[in-house]
Protein backbone atom coordinates (compact mmCIF):
# COMPACT_ATOMS: atom_id res chain seq x y z
CA UNK A 1 0.00 0.00 0.00
CA UNK A 2 1.27 3.02 -1.16
CA UNK A 3 0.15 7.22 0.37
CA UNK A 4 1.02 9.55 -2.26
CA UNK A 5 1.01 13.18 -0.90
CA UNK A 6 0.48 15.79 -4.11
CA UNK A 7 1.84 18.79 -3.86
CA UNK A 8 -1.19 20.87 -3.63
CA UNK A 9 -2.36 23.59 -1.35
CA UNK A 10 -4.76 21.61 0.21
CA UNK A 11 -2.46 18.75 0.95
CA UNK A 12 -4.79 16.25 0.38
CA UNK A 13 -3.66 12.27 0.51
CA UNK A 14 -4.30 9.72 -1.56
CA UNK A 15 -3.76 5.86 -1.26
CA UNK A 16 -2.87 3.64 -3.82
CA UNK A 17 -3.24 -0.02 -3.01
CA UNK A 18 -0.57 -1.99 -5.08
CA UNK A 19 -0.93 0.22 -8.17
CA UNK A 20 0.70 3.00 -10.18
CA UNK A 21 0.58 5.14 -12.52
CA UNK A 22 2.03 5.77 -16.21
CA UNK A 23 2.89 9.07 -17.51
CA UNK A 24 2.61 8.92 -20.90
CA UNK A 25 4.28 12.12 -22.26
CA UNK A 26 6.86 14.29 -20.64
CA UNK A 27 9.78 16.18 -21.94
CA UNK A 28 12.54 15.52 -19.47
CA UNK A 29 14.93 16.64 -22.12
CA UNK A 30 13.88 20.18 -21.77
CA UNK A 31 16.38 22.65 -20.16
CA UNK A 32 13.60 22.90 -17.61
CA UNK A 33 15.53 19.75 -16.16
CA UNK A 34 19.06 20.56 -16.30
CA UNK A 35 19.95 20.90 -12.72
CA UNK A 36 18.01 18.08 -11.10
CA UNK A 37 17.28 15.46 -14.64
CA UNK A 38 18.83 12.17 -13.28
CA UNK A 39 17.41 12.35 -9.69
CA UNK A 40 14.08 12.96 -10.57
CA UNK A 41 14.03 10.26 -13.23
CA UNK A 42 15.55 8.05 -11.23
CA UNK A 43 12.96 8.85 -8.11
CA UNK A 44 10.13 8.41 -10.02
CA UNK A 45 9.46 4.76 -8.91
CA UNK A 46 9.68 5.87 -5.46
CA UNK A 47 6.88 8.34 -5.85
CA UNK A 48 4.42 6.38 -7.32
CA UNK A 49 4.95 6.81 -11.24
CA UNK A 50 5.98 3.14 -12.42
CA UNK A 51 6.66 4.45 -16.45
CA UNK A 52 7.06 7.45 -18.17
CA UNK A 53 7.49 7.99 -21.84
CA UNK A 54 9.93 10.46 -23.21
CA UNK A 55 8.77 12.00 -26.89
CA UNK A 56 11.59 14.00 -28.73
CA UNK A 57 10.59 17.01 -30.82
CA UNK A 58 13.78 16.28 -33.54
CA UNK A 59 16.81 14.40 -33.86
CA UNK A 60 18.83 16.03 -30.73
CA UNK A 61 15.79 15.33 -28.49
CA UNK A 62 14.70 12.60 -29.89
CA UNK A 63 17.94 10.66 -28.86
CA UNK A 64 18.32 12.44 -25.69
CA UNK A 65 14.90 10.53 -25.10
CA UNK A 66 16.65 7.19 -26.21
CA UNK A 67 19.47 7.66 -24.01
CA UNK A 68 17.60 8.10 -20.76
CA UNK A 69 15.36 4.89 -22.19
CA UNK A 70 18.92 3.01 -21.67
CA UNK A 71 19.45 4.30 -18.68
CA UNK A 72 16.56 4.16 -16.58
CA UNK A 73 14.42 0.43 -16.73
CA UNK A 74 10.94 2.55 -16.29
CA UNK A 75 11.68 5.09 -18.63
CA UNK A 76 10.51 4.31 -22.55
CA UNK A 77 11.46 6.86 -25.68
CA UNK A 78 9.33 8.01 -28.61
CA UNK A 79 11.18 9.78 -31.63
CA UNK A 80 9.97 11.93 -34.00
CA UNK A 81 9.86 15.80 -35.72
CA UNK A 82 7.35 18.02 -34.05
CA UNK A 83 5.84 20.36 -36.27
CA UNK A 84 7.41 23.59 -34.91
CA UNK A 85 10.91 21.59 -36.38
CA UNK A 86 9.52 19.95 -39.28
CA UNK A 87 11.62 22.31 -41.64
CA UNK A 88 14.64 20.12 -39.86
CA UNK A 89 13.35 16.72 -41.75
CA UNK A 90 15.58 16.32 -44.46
CA UNK A 91 16.41 13.01 -45.92
CA UNK A 92 19.42 12.47 -43.98
CA UNK A 93 17.54 13.38 -40.85
CA UNK A 94 14.33 11.02 -41.99
CA UNK A 95 16.92 8.35 -42.09
CA UNK A 96 18.48 9.00 -38.74
CA UNK A 97 14.98 8.85 -37.00
CA UNK A 98 14.10 5.21 -38.82
CA UNK A 99 17.31 4.07 -37.27
CA UNK A 100 16.45 5.30 -34.15
CA UNK A 101 13.10 4.33 -34.01
CA UNK A 102 14.58 0.64 -34.46
CA UNK A 103 15.67 1.16 -31.13
CA UNK A 104 14.44 -1.52 -28.62
CA UNK A 105 12.84 0.71 -26.22
CA UNK A 106 11.55 3.33 -28.65
CA UNK A 107 7.64 2.95 -28.87
CA UNK A 108 6.19 5.74 -30.72
CA UNK A 109 6.67 7.49 -33.95
CA UNK A 110 6.48 10.98 -32.02
CA UNK A 111 5.85 13.81 -30.86
CA UNK A 112 4.80 14.61 -34.79
CA UNK A 113 1.65 15.93 -36.15
CA UNK A 114 0.19 19.83 -37.05
CA UNK A 115 0.10 23.19 -35.17
CA UNK A 116 -1.49 26.14 -36.83
CA UNK A 117 -1.36 28.13 -33.93
CA UNK A 118 1.86 29.73 -33.89
CA UNK A 119 2.86 31.88 -37.06
CA UNK A 120 6.46 31.18 -37.29
CA UNK A 121 5.79 27.66 -37.60
CA UNK A 122 6.96 25.99 -41.12
CA UNK A 123 3.45 26.29 -43.48
CA UNK A 124 0.54 23.88 -43.67
CA UNK A 125 1.72 22.30 -46.82
CA UNK A 126 5.30 21.57 -45.17
CA UNK A 127 3.68 20.46 -41.87
CA UNK A 128 0.97 17.69 -43.74
CA UNK A 129 3.94 16.89 -45.85
CA UNK A 130 6.35 15.60 -42.76
CA UNK A 131 3.39 14.53 -41.42
CA UNK A 132 2.40 12.40 -43.91
CA UNK A 133 6.48 10.84 -44.40
CA UNK A 134 6.33 10.04 -40.50
CA UNK A 135 2.61 8.42 -40.69
CA UNK A 136 4.53 6.06 -43.20
CA UNK A 137 7.24 5.41 -41.28
CA UNK A 138 5.02 4.15 -38.16
CA UNK A 139 3.28 2.48 -41.20
CA UNK A 140 6.32 1.21 -42.18
CA UNK A 141 7.70 0.26 -38.67
CA UNK A 142 4.80 -1.06 -37.42
CA UNK A 143 4.43 1.62 -34.33
CA UNK A 144 2.04 4.30 -33.09
CA UNK A 145 1.93 7.34 -33.33
CA UNK A 146 2.14 10.20 -30.95
CA UNK A 147 -0.19 12.98 -32.25
CA UNK A 148 0.26 16.45 -32.00
CA UNK A 149 -3.20 18.75 -32.96
CA UNK A 150 -2.99 22.44 -32.13
CA UNK A 151 -5.62 24.75 -33.84
CA UNK A 152 -5.81 22.29 -36.82
CA UNK A 153 -7.98 19.47 -36.12
CA UNK A 154 -9.74 19.78 -39.75
CA UNK A 155 -6.79 18.69 -41.32
CA UNK A 156 -5.45 16.33 -38.69
CA UNK A 157 -8.52 14.36 -38.73
CA UNK A 158 -7.87 14.28 -42.43
CA UNK A 159 -4.22 12.96 -41.97
CA UNK A 160 -5.45 9.95 -39.89
CA UNK A 161 -8.39 8.90 -42.64
CA UNK A 162 -5.40 9.09 -45.06
CA UNK A 163 -2.58 6.59 -43.08
CA UNK A 164 -6.13 4.25 -42.21
CA UNK A 165 -3.06 1.61 -41.14
CA UNK A 166 -1.57 3.92 -38.27
CA UNK A 167 -3.08 4.35 -35.32
CA UNK A 168 -1.72 6.58 -32.45
CA UNK A 169 -2.61 9.06 -29.61
CA UNK A 170 -3.86 12.57 -29.71
CA UNK A 171 -2.20 13.88 -26.59
CA UNK A 172 -3.34 16.82 -24.70
CA UNK A 173 -6.68 16.43 -26.38
CA UNK A 174 -7.99 19.34 -27.29
CA UNK A 175 -10.97 18.16 -30.31
CA UNK A 176 -14.62 17.65 -29.99
CA UNK A 177 -16.23 14.73 -28.46
CA UNK A 178 -17.23 13.77 -32.36
CA UNK A 179 -14.11 13.57 -33.25
CA UNK A 180 -12.58 11.57 -30.25
CA UNK A 181 -15.63 9.38 -30.82
CA UNK A 182 -14.59 8.74 -34.39
CA UNK A 183 -10.53 8.33 -33.44
CA UNK A 184 -11.72 5.74 -30.43
CA UNK A 185 -13.83 3.76 -33.24
CA UNK A 186 -10.59 3.66 -35.35
CA UNK A 187 -8.60 2.52 -32.81
CA UNK A 188 -6.95 5.73 -31.40
CA UNK A 189 -6.63 6.35 -28.32
CA UNK A 190 -7.60 10.10 -26.11
CA UNK A 191 -4.86 11.34 -23.73
CA UNK A 192 -5.30 14.03 -21.00
CA UNK A 193 -3.02 16.57 -19.76
CA UNK A 194 -3.10 18.88 -16.68
CA UNK A 195 -5.52 20.89 -18.65
CA UNK A 196 -8.33 18.80 -17.45
CA UNK A 197 -7.98 19.91 -14.09
CA UNK A 198 -7.92 23.91 -15.33
CA UNK A 199 -10.93 26.04 -13.50
CA UNK A 200 -12.16 27.01 -17.14
CA UNK A 201 -12.04 22.93 -18.11
CA UNK A 202 -15.13 22.68 -20.61
CA UNK A 203 -14.37 20.48 -24.03
CA UNK A 204 -11.23 18.11 -21.93
CA UNK A 205 -13.95 17.70 -19.88
CA UNK A 206 -16.86 16.49 -22.08
CA UNK A 207 -14.51 14.52 -23.94
CA UNK A 208 -13.32 12.11 -20.52
CA UNK A 209 -17.11 11.79 -19.58
CA UNK A 210 -18.19 10.60 -23.13
CA UNK A 211 -15.20 8.08 -24.03
CA UNK A 212 -14.78 4.39 -22.77
CA UNK A 213 -12.20 4.64 -19.55
CA UNK A 214 -10.42 1.86 -22.36
CA UNK A 215 -9.87 4.55 -24.75
CA UNK A 216 -7.95 7.14 -22.03
CA UNK A 217 -4.44 7.86 -21.00
CA UNK A 218 -3.15 10.93 -18.79
CA UNK A 219 0.19 12.32 -18.92
CA UNK A 220 1.86 15.43 -18.10
CA UNK A 221 3.47 17.46 -20.50
CA UNK A 222 6.18 17.76 -18.61
CA UNK A 223 7.40 20.56 -18.11
CA UNK A 224 4.41 22.15 -19.57
CA UNK A 225 0.41 22.15 -18.49
CA UNK A 226 0.66 22.53 -14.46
CA UNK A 227 -2.23 20.93 -13.05
CA UNK A 228 -4.47 23.16 -10.96
CA UNK A 229 -4.15 23.53 -7.97
CA UNK A 230 -1.23 25.47 -8.42
CA UNK A 231 1.33 26.50 -5.51
CA UNK A 232 3.59 29.27 -4.75
CA UNK A 233 6.81 26.90 -6.02
CA UNK A 234 4.56 26.45 -9.75
CA UNK A 235 4.94 30.06 -9.59
CA UNK A 236 7.98 30.62 -9.08
CA UNK A 237 9.77 26.88 -11.01
CA UNK A 238 7.09 27.10 -13.27
CA UNK A 239 7.74 23.24 -14.20
CA UNK A 240 5.64 20.74 -14.27
CA UNK A 241 6.94 17.00 -13.75
CA UNK A 242 5.48 13.33 -13.55
CA UNK A 243 5.22 13.58 -9.97
CA UNK A 244 2.13 15.12 -10.68
CA UNK A 245 0.33 13.41 -12.91
CA UNK A 246 -1.97 11.84 -10.27
CA UNK A 247 -3.64 15.34 -10.29
CA UNK A 248 -4.71 14.38 -13.80
CA UNK A 249 -5.88 11.37 -13.02
CA UNK A 250 -7.63 12.14 -9.86
CA UNK A 251 -9.56 14.50 -12.13
CA UNK A 252 -10.21 12.14 -14.32
CA UNK A 253 -11.30 9.40 -11.25
CA UNK A 254 -14.61 12.52 -10.45
CA UNK A 255 -15.41 12.62 -14.32
CA UNK A 256 -15.77 9.02 -14.67
CA UNK A 257 -17.11 8.21 -10.85
CA UNK A 258 -14.03 6.16 -10.32
CA UNK A 259 -12.20 5.71 -7.68
CA UNK A 260 -8.28 7.06 -8.09
CA UNK A 261 -6.91 3.13 -8.11
CA UNK A 262 -9.21 2.34 -10.37
CA UNK A 263 -8.43 4.86 -12.66
CA UNK A 264 -4.54 4.28 -11.97
CA UNK A 265 -4.85 0.94 -12.52
CA UNK A 266 -6.85 1.20 -16.07
CA UNK A 267 -4.92 3.96 -17.46
CA UNK A 268 -1.45 2.10 -16.73
CA UNK A 269 -3.16 -0.86 -18.25
CA UNK A 270 -3.77 1.21 -21.02
CA UNK A 271 -0.74 2.76 -21.84
CA UNK A 272 1.23 -0.38 -21.25
CA UNK A 273 -1.25 -1.85 -24.11
CA UNK A 274 -0.91 1.07 -26.77
CA UNK A 275 3.06 1.12 -26.38
CA UNK A 276 3.89 -2.86 -26.62
CA UNK A 277 5.27 -2.64 -23.38
CA UNK A 278 5.66 -5.83 -21.03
Amino acid sequence: MMYLYLPVADTKCYRLDDTMLFDTHAHYDSRAFASDRDQLLASLPANGVALALNPGCELESSREAVEYARRFDHIYAAVGFHPSDIEKMDEAALCQLEELAREPKVKAIGEIGLDYYWEDYADRRTQNEGLDRQMELARKLNLPVIFHDREAHADSMAAVRRHPEVTGVFHCYSGSVEQALELADRGWMISFTGALTFPNAKKPVEVAAALPIECLMIETDAPYMIPYPRTPEDKKFRRNSSLRVYQVAARLAEIKGLSLEEVARITTENGKRFFRIP
